[in-house]
């Protein structure tokens, strides 16, 4: 696929500061009021010292208010992000992980989140910084 599979992912990260998380303290509110101005789906949920636990979506914020909440929002608003029951956490990648194995798993999710030797959230990696990489490298050769 890539010359270099052990090629470095930095390129690709965008850092934890420009990046849009959630922590384990806030409620379905504060989500989706978050998650709405910023127009993100899907979030990366960090646990108070910073390290990653997770992704939560509107679809499980739906569910929970549904399944849990009885359609009451404002039993919702007291609810905190970390009780919700994810049906699909997004898994993430070591910041010295291959470029093969970032290509994996954006075939199944929007964004890789990438962590350090700790655990600690550093960052994102976009399907479509990727995606436009390789689309480069393959111009590049027809040309």
């Amino acid at each position: 696929m890539h010359k270099n599979k052990n090629a470095n992912i930095i390129r690709f990260l965008v850092p934890k500061s420009e990046t849009f998380y959630v922590d384990t303290t806030y409620t379905i509110r504060q989500f989706m009021e978050k998650a709405d101005f910023h127009k993100f789906t899907v979030v990366p949920l960090l646990d108070e010292y910073g390290f990653y636990i997770g992704s939560v979506s509107e679809g499980d914020i739906l569910r929970h208010i549904k399944n849990q909440c009885n359609f009451d929002l404002k039993v919702a608003e007291s609810s905190k992000i970390v009780d919700i029951a994810r049906y699909r956490s997004y898994s993430s990648a070591k910041v010295s992980a291959g470029i093969d194995d970032v290509f994996f798993l954006l075939t199944s999710q929007n964004f890789v989140p990438v962590i350090d030797d700790r655990g600690a959230f550093i960052g994102i990696i976009k399907r479509r910084s990727v995606m436009e990489y390789f689309y480069s490298l393959v111009r590049n050769e027809e040309e």
